[in-house]
């Protein structure tokens, strides 16, 4: 459905003096999603995994330049045909609740995505009313503006508007922020459900423990670049995680061993070696030297020397 490779992201701004300066945020990313699918992304804050929601559908600011290979049902993703696809075969549940018009019913925002995507006039009414009740919202909420709505209201609204269609591939850029635990368990096997009817779906998260819930597949973000591609069952025990880096992260988690010993990595123009060297227990003059590639192992792929 969805293949990335080498995906780079760069901004371009001017400093002190109208000095033009090139920073690059992702570098070397690469991520599949076959039909039928849950991918879900993990990583710290700042790792580029929102940014990679925004280049595959074209909304990065003008100041971005993207480079790399993007295919979508085997055919390059270009702006064109970009145009064509958004909103109708690949769908956005963004981050922010903010993506709502605030002068518009929320039932007049569903019903115009419904519409967009390709269903017909008549089916609509059935379409929204069906994608209220599974996201358990009432039907005068499609009433209220969205300044009525709570924070998990508006969530479950924004999931409804990108499920609600036809797209066959949705991006839920951290669905469940906001929501208690048992709304977000629902509202992921929401997404576990469109999986299974063969659409692709990539889960972009920070919430591991419940994305193993609904996930075929894990791809660990670090930095702007993919460290690991890892089977959710790999995640039930330190022996099938290959990278250091996945290792720590899935340790700090509370119901682990709760050692955050992490530190953010930054990656800059003039890095030498492994990014990742400077957090990793296992690092020696290799690692210095050259920058690891993305390399087949097990049932998934890692990006370390000593894998």
């Amino acid at each position: 459905m969805l293949d990335i490779q080498d995906l780079s992201i760069r901004f371009t701004r001017y400093t002190f003096g109208l000095k033009k300066k090139e920073t690059c945020v992702v570098q070397g990313l690469d991520l599949s999603i076959a039909p039928g699918q849950v991918m879900a992304v993990i990583g710290q804050s700042g790792a580029g995994k929102s940014l990679l929601a925004h280049a595959l559908l074209g909304i990065l600011p003008r100041n971005a330049r993207v480079e790399g290979r993007i295919l979508f049902k085997g055919k390059p993703l270009t702006p064109e045909r970009l145009s064509a696809l958004r909103g109708r075969e690949i769908a956005l549940i963004p981050q922010s609740i903010t993506a709502l018009n605030p002068l518009l019913r929320v039932g007049v925002q569903v019903a115009r995505a419904a519409r967009l995507s390709g269903i017909s006039k008549k089916d609509t009414p059935t379409t929204v009313n069906r994608a209220f009740s599974r996201y358990l919202l009432q039907k005068e909420v499609a009433t209220w503006f969205p300044f009525q709505l709570s924070g998990g209201m508006a969530r479950r609204v924004l999931t409804a508007t990108a499920t609600v269609g036809m797209a066959d591939l949705i991006l839920a850029d951290e669905p469940t922020s906001g929501l208690d635990p048992t709304t977000a368990r629902e509202a992921l096997g929401h997404l576990r459900e469109l999986a299974d009817t063969g659409k692709a779906v990539l889960l972009i998260t920070h919430d591991i423990e419940t994305a193993l819930q609904v996930a075929d597949m894990v791809t660990v973000f670090c930095a702007g670049t993919t460290v690991e591609v890892a089977g959710a069952e790999d995640f039930k025990g330190f022996g099938q995680l290959r990278h250091p880096y996945t290792r720590a992260l899935w340790n700090a988690l509370p119901a682990n061993s709760f050692v955050g010993t992490m530190k953010p990595v930054e990656r800059t123009s003039n890095t030498i070696g492994c990014p990742f060297q400077s957090i990793c227990n296992k690092q020696d003059a290799t690692c210095g030297l050259s920058s690891p590639p993305l390399k087949h192992s097990g049932n998934g792929r890692v990006r370390c020397h000593h894998a």
